[in-house]
């Protein structure tokens, strides 16, 4: 879907060999998400990430699950990264920047985004446990560096605390998802310009 005037959404399939994944966004939404990837966690985080960036995210995947998760997980942090970077367009009047402090429980996590169209990830967050459920907690840092390397972000992780390997991976979609929301969103005092002296964001 190209953009079109007033409207930030667009939709990115994607088909190698070991994935068919089909995306769409909208990044003025209300957090409504449909989201069937096949990996029962995957999904859960999502849905996350969705409900608190207020972008309403439709996530189809169909990935090669018979050998592991990774290709489905990364595949969709790619589609996922692509369709955002997508709607954004020349990412005119948005606020840009945002850091947030998230709590959970025993767990607290940090994260900070600059919509820079530079990509790069810091990810800072250890896990006690290698799997949660039949998830494997590696795929956590693979999906934000796809997703960061296709949106065109900078984005930093850092787990400061926590015990639970589910906490500390869902306050880093959940810290994600609230600082993504409020960069993307429009600075009404910005107008039609791109926030940055460079005069373009691309």
């Amino acid at each position: 879907m190209a953009e079109t005037a007033g409207r930030r959404d667009a939709v990115v399939e994607r088909k190698t060999n070991e994935t068919k994944i089909r995306v769409r966004v909208d990044l003025d939404g209300t957090g409504r998400s449909t989201i069937a990837t096949g990996v029962g966690f995957f999904d859960h985080m999502l849905e996350q990430l969705s409900r608190h960036s207020l972008i309403d995210m439709e996530i189809e995947a169909d990935g090669d699950r018979h050998i592991d998760d990774h290709h489905s997980v990364e595949d969709t942090g790619i589609a996922l990264g692509q369709a955002i970077r997508k709607a954004l367009g020349e990412r005119r009047g948005i606020r840009r920047y945002a850091s947030l402090d998230l709590a959970m429980d025993e767990c607290l996590t940090r994260a900070a985004i600059d919509v820079s169209g530079r990509p790069f990830l810091v990810f800072d967050a250890r896990f006690q446990r290698e799997k949660i459920g039949s998830f494997d907690t590696e795929l956590v840092q693979e999906f934000f560096q796809a997703l960061a390397q296709n949106a065109g972000v900078t984005l930093h992780i850092t787990s400061l605390y926590g015990t639970n390997a589910h906490h500390v991976a869902e306050t880093c979609f959940k810290a994600v998802a609230r600082v993504l929301g409020d960069a993307v969103a429009i600075d009404p005092r910005q107008g039609d310009l791109v926030p940055s002296t460079k005069g373009m964001l691309a």
